[in-house]
């Protein structure tokens, strides 16, 4: 990890909405120190700032990916990179799903919209391997047909359950239409023995996990990834401060039964 930004290059360029695009990216000379799915770089655009992304794809030649959606100057700024473009980034921060915990049990993973892309590379990790987990289950949600990002690779996703749906459909759609919960009825899974991996609005996560311990699955095996600004990403400036959690060291990923009060407190 290092605190300096370490030059990459953007080798390929993927538009996934209207406003989300993912990048991958090379390093220009020594790469960081290898990223597990879950974790976060600070990604600098040059000129405008950085901002916290997290890993959409690890690459064993120290490349990454990641899936940026156009909010502000610095993010819209990264979106307009192309390829050829040199961006800063450091690294890796944080927590990441450790999904190998999970050996030998079902695995539920529900992503929200662009909370998709930090599941993704555990979702490949896991199809990769199918003796080490038992049965996986992919669900996503998003608002529109027009938000769902990877739809072509999601569609290839056939070893596991896979589920999409929408909260407003279109003319051309054919798939599900309501709230992600509601796949968790058709997924299959024993409870007791399930660790589930959720991201996406904080709306969507509470929903979800509340539902999965509904279901029975124990809240430590709750995994959820959890967004507040990060500026430092060392734990120095407080600005990700969730209750007494700095989201960059102790998250961003934490179990729901750490989670389940902090995401209670309206003013957190």
């Amino acid at each position: 990890m290092t605190g300096i930004p370490v030059p990459h290059r953007v080798v390929a360029r993927r538009r996934e909405t209207a406003d989300t695009v993912t990048l991958h990216i090379e390093p220009v000379g020594p790469a960081l120190d290898d990223f597990a799915p879950g974790q976060f770089a600070m990604v600098h655009c040059f000129g405008r700032g950085e901002i916290p992304v997290s890993v959409s794809s690890v690459q064993s030649t120290g490349g990454l990916a990641h899936t940026i959606r156009a909010v502000g100057a610095v993010s819209a700024g990264l979106c307009e990179a192309r390829v050829g473009d040199v961006l800063g980034v450091r690294g890796p921060y944080g927590t990441g799903w450790e999904l190998p915990r999970s050996a030998g049990q079902d695995v539920v993973v529900v992503g929200g919209g662009i909370g998709l892309a930090p599941l993704r590379p555990l979702i490949l990790r896991a199809l990769a391997e199918p003796a080490v987990y038992r049965r996986v289950n992919v669900l996503v949600g998003a608002r529109t047909p027009d938000d769902l990002i990877a739809r072509q690779e999601t569609q290839g996703w056939a070893t596991a359950f896979t589920g999409v749906t929408v909260d407003r459909p279109d003319e051309e759609w054919r798939g599900d239409v309501g709230l992600v919960t509601e796949l968790l009825d058709r997924a299959s899974f024993e409870p007791a023995d399930t660790w589930a991996f959720v991201c996406g609005p904080e709306p969507m996560i509470r929903a979800t996990a509340r539902d999965l311990a509904f279901r029975g699955v124990p809240r430590e095996r709750i995994r959820v990834s959890l967004e507040r600004n990060m500026r430092c990403a060392t734990g120095h400036c407080g600005h990700c401060q969730l209750g007494p959690v700095l989201l960059c060291r102790s998250g961003p990923v934490i179990d729901w039964a750490a989670a389940e009060s902090l995401l209670s407190v309206r003013e957190l």
